[in-house]
């Protein structure tokens, strides 16, 4: 049992967490930027640590500080929330190179499957039926262009590190892809701080359904059925 978790997240997703470590008798570890000091999460953690000013890219996308605020409060583990740091392999890596123990996926699983253009490669290689699309990551505007003519409109410009509709764009004509490539690339960097993209055919009026995995650090792993999350779909 964790005594103390330090949540690299704010709003809804910190709260929801603390108040799971209150009832679980764990110490709680809240991170902040300067304009989310009157926050709630700050208010209801046990501790709280400054991580730097308003841009997440300066703040908790800053891997640096993340880990500085858990070496001083003495904290034995991050909770990532979503979004942010939570599929960054990088920052699962230092974790365990610190001797902090990241409640997630290891860095060798976020390798393969958080980072999406790795994770339509994984699925390939095992088979599994994919949209058409880029292999790997997009070279420059250029070759985004090429192979959108090639597929044909409508596409879909995706961010390799994005999630929540952000760093995606739906692209329906060749006028249009240039600059939905410029702000889905800015949108992709000021969010996750990484603005690599790939491309796919755009299905239109999808079903958006998940499958939950859940496992632990002794080889126990279970699925919790699927989810039909249509409804949260952005595009």
């Amino acid at each position: 049992m964790f005594k103390k978790i330090l949540i690299a997240n704010r709003g809804e997703i910190a709260l929801r967490v603390i108040r799971t470590c209150r009832e679980m008798g764990v110490k709680t570890v809240a991170v902040y930027s300067t304009a989310d000091s009157e926050s709630l999460h700050v208010r209801f953690a046990d501790e709280a640590v400054c991580i730097g000013p308003p841009p997440s890219g300066e703040s908790y996308l800053k891997m640096s500080a993340i880990l500085a605020a858990a070496e001083i409060t003495n904290a034995d583990a991050i909770h990532p929330g979503y979004g942010f740091l939570s599929e960054n392999a990088k920052f699962s890596k230092l974790c365990e190179e610190h001797g902090i123990k990241f409640i997630g996926a290891t860095s060798d699983m976020i390798s393969k499957m958080g980072d999406k253009a790795s994770a339509r490669a994984t699925m390939k290689a095992a088979g599994v039926p994919t949209i058409p699309g880029s292999e790997g990551l997009l070279e420059s505007y250029e070759e985004a262009e090429a192979l959108a003519d090639e597929m044909k409109y409508p596409v879909m410009l995706k961010a390799t590190a994005g999630g929540g509709g952000k760093g995606m764009r739906a692209v329906y004509n060749k006028s249009d892809l240039k600059n939905a490539w410029d702000a889905a690339r800015q949108e992709a960097f000021a969010c996750f701080g990484n603005d690599g993209m790939y491309l796919e055919k755009l299905i239109e009026e999808p079903r958006h359904i998940e499958i939950q995995i859940i496992g632990d650090s002794f080889g126990k792993a279970c699925h919790l059925s699927e989810r039909d999350c249509s409804i949260q779909r952005r595009h």
